[in-house]
């Protein structure tokens, strides 16, 4: 489908990189607006009055905001491009229930880890062993076919999600110290994160790997610093 297409996002926000690596697996062309979020732009607010986040995609000047919904919608309206999720019901719902558990348990016991040191660090890194545990063995009973891509040859939905949560790990390893991703533990996640981010175009999505350690460094003293004050 033609037409004008925008993405409000941020270099480092992991919602904005799923939205830039569906729409590079699309082959979409797009026009980039990189947001300040510290002094959102007035075309921001406008398009997403709700959360007044990024990302927002404006397609043909209507907004579409929340990085899952926007994929969604970039794979239901741009037909012609590899799918981003199954066509059988049944195997596009597990595709959304395993995206929803990456998002909102995993994702979410992830920033206590950066936010925290000692003891409670502790218990935090525990938390996302627990759910890496999960997703290992849910990814063995939901695809024992053991593909590294669970969309089949190209890169799908629930592919984007995982790689947007853990290709960074190599950054969060060298500032934090700490190693999620254990071949011995979860070979089957470790896997499939590490042929995901050696493929060319997730390459050309991610950001530099300096700015990421030197992004993380930053909120992580901020963190500690507030949490201290």
């Amino acid at each position: 489908m033609a037409g004008k297409v925008v993405l409000h996002g941020m270099w480092a926000s992991p919602y904005s990189r799923r939205v830039e690596l569906a729409l590079k697996v699309k082959g979409i062309e797009y026009e980039f607006v990189e947001e300040d979020l510290t002094s959102k732009s007035e075309a921001l607010l406008r398009y997403n009055p709700v959360h007044k986040k990024v990302p927002v995609l404006v397609h043909n000047g209507k907004p579409i905001a929340e990085s899952l919904v926007i994929i969604e919608y970039i794979d239901e309206t741009w037909t012609e491009g590899p799918r981003l999720l199954p066509q059988d019901p049944f195997e596009r719902a597990k595709v959304r229930f395993w995206a929803g558990f990456l998002q909102q348990q995993l994702f979410e016991a992830m920033f206590p880890v950066i936010k925290t040191d000692g003891e409670a660090q502790e218990r935090a890194v525990k938390e996302v062993h627990e759910k890496l545990k999960v997703l290992e063995e849910g990814i063995k009973g939901s695809y024992p076919e053991g593909s590294p891509f669970v969309n089949g040859d190209s890169v799908g939905l629930l592919d984007i999600v995982v790689c947007s949560i853990l290709g960074s790990h190599k950054v969060q390893e060298e500032v934090l110290g700490i190693k999620f991703l254990d071949p011995e533990k979860y070979p089957r996640v470790t896997s499939w994160v590490t042929a995901l981010t050696e493929l060319p175009l997730v390459k050309e999505a991610a950001p530099p790997h300096e700015k990421m350690v030197g992004l993380l460094q930053f909120l992580r003293a901020r963190a500690l610093k507030s949490a201290a004050a």
